[in-house]
């Protein structure tokens, strides 16, 4: 086989190799989903994104709806003000009410609706609608936040299927908050009391030492660069000889496989 024949193989199976990639990266990323902020501890509050990505090269987003479950209810969700879109709470009643802070709450927000007032989400962005959520439920791991995404050509998508353990991803999603392990500090932020006194404690000891500290820190400093300059030198060198190597290594492919033919 010639090496004209061997080269064109491996660029056509290099480029199917990173059309794949592609392809799959596009599908695994394309979905409706929530990520939150930080930390979203049981029985605490959390900063949450509702990410909405336009799956569509023909047709714009133009209203999200996301549903929030009421067999594990949240007594607050507040949405952050997005410019070019209006925002609108809803709240059920419930079966069985809350208790937060000492009072009983007989509602909760049961859905969310984003509507485009100005703005789109065109073919090829994606927007983010930041949510302020609490007190979050204690009993549970998870909870499934169901999102209906509507296109301007009044395509309708449903991201509402929940993933079953041990089967594969379904084809719409629903979008899945994971929540971390309870915290002392509901609230989220803040030291906790003794770790504030601590600080305070060491405060004064902290000061004796600053001028100290300083002289350390710019000493360091000096050394760091220095090392990081060095190491930037030695990996372009090596970087140089490395790219010189490859070179010579295909030209003695390329010459070899012309005396073989030969």
């Amino acid at each position: 086989m010639s090496v004209s024949r061997i080269s064109t193989r491996a660029a056509l199976a290099g480029g199917i190799a990173l059309s794949s990639v592609v392809l799959l990266s596009g599908t695994a990323f394309a979905h409706v989903s929530v990520q939150p902020q930080g930390e979203a501890a049981k029985g605490g509050y959390a900063t949450v994104n509702i990410k909405v990505p336009n799956e569509r090269d023909n047709a714009s987003t133009v209203k999200l709806e996301v549903s929030f479950p009421l067999d594990h209810p949240l007594a607050s969700v507040m949405p952050q003000p997005v410019p070019g879109w209006k925002a609108e709470v809803t709240k059920s009643k419930l079966d069985k009410p809350l208790e937060l802070h000492g009072r009983k709450i007989n509602e909760a927000v049961s859905k969310v609706t984003w509507t485009a007032d100005g703005s789109k989400i065109g073919p090829g962005q994606f927007q983010q609608f930041p949510l302020s959520l609490g007190q979050l439920p204690e009993d549970v791991d998870q909870l499934v936040l169901k999102a209906v995404q509507t296109y301007d050509n009044k395509e309708v998508v449903r991201w509402i299927e929940e993933q079953k353990e041990g089967a594969e991803e379904p084809q719409n999603p629903a979008p899945v908050l994971k929540l971390s392990a309870a915290s002392d500090d509901h609230h989220g932020g803040g030291a906790a009391p003794s770790a504030t006194a601590s600080a305070s404690a060491s405060a004064d000891e902290k000061d004796g030492h600053d001028d100290k500290a300083g002289d350390h820190e710019e000493k360091a400093a000096a050394e760091s660069s220095a090392s990081s300059s060095s190491s930037d030198t030695t990996a372009r060198v090596l970087g140089v000889v490395g790219i010189l190597i490859g070179v010579a290594g295909v030209a003695f492919g390329v010459l070899a496989g012309r005396r073989r033919s030969a």
